[in-house]
């Protein structure tokens, strides 16, 4: 998952997994949060997926899950 924190936050990765864990599927679950400082958005304000994958395509999101 790629996150925006609010200013000021002190957010964790962690914070948002445990938030997820009970409330959504197991397979639904992020591998990991990657938090940026902004995300692209085009002329019409959607975001850029394709600008998303050549920045963050090669990533590899560690595994927090131990299965």
């Amino acid at each position: 998952m790629i996150a925006v924190r609010k200013p000021g936050s002190t957010l964790t990765a962690a914070d948002m997994l445990a938030f997820y864990q009970g409330k959504i599927a197991k397979w639904w679950m992020p591998d990991d949060v990657l938090f940026v400082d902004e995300l692209p958005h085009g002329a019409t304000g959607k975001l850029l997926k394709t600008k998303l994958r050549e920045l963050y395509g090669d990533h590899e999101f560690r595994s927090w899950r131990s299965d």
